[in-house]
């Protein structure tokens, strides 16, 4: 996880923003990370006129990842219109947090943090786990 083209990946999330459905909020978000296996996979926000059942940019991220073979999450990025970085909402932390491998980048807007500082003490498969043991 050293060497991680954050020009490239934010690259990518601009180029995925542009294929955004955004007629209600006019927000377009792209996404893109780095995968395990040196894939770049993006994703970009999808919204639906019944407001609460629209895609964030991270879902369908998630979604390309499984599509084209799985892996894990190295590096991750998400802008704005602006090509701006912003951050993740809480839901989407947690879906990133579900397909990241253990310290996970993620470019915030406030420079490059962990998965587990931007989603300390997170739930995760391992709580599952216990439980059924």
């Amino acid at each position: 996880m050293t060497d991680i083209d954050w020009d490239e990946l934010r690259a990518v999330a601009v180029e995925a923003l542009q294929h955004a459905y955004v007629p209600y909020s006019h927000y377009p978000v792209g996404a893109a990370a780095l995968v395990s296996d040196g894939r770049i996979v993006s994703g970009c926000n999808v919204e639906n006129a019944s407001y609460g059942v629209g895609l964030c940019a991270e879902c369908g991220l998630v979604s390309n990842l499984q599509m084209s073979g799985g892996g894990n999450l190295v590096a991750f990025v998400c802008v704005n219109a602006h090509g701006e970085t912003i951050m993740p909402c809480g839901r989407c932390r947690q879906l990133l947090n579900e397909f990241a491998l253990p310290g996970m980048l993620l470019e915030t807007v406030s420079g490059i943090r962990t998965i587990d500082e931007v989603l300390p003490d997170a739930f995760g498969p391992s709580d599952l786990e216990q439980v059924r043991r």
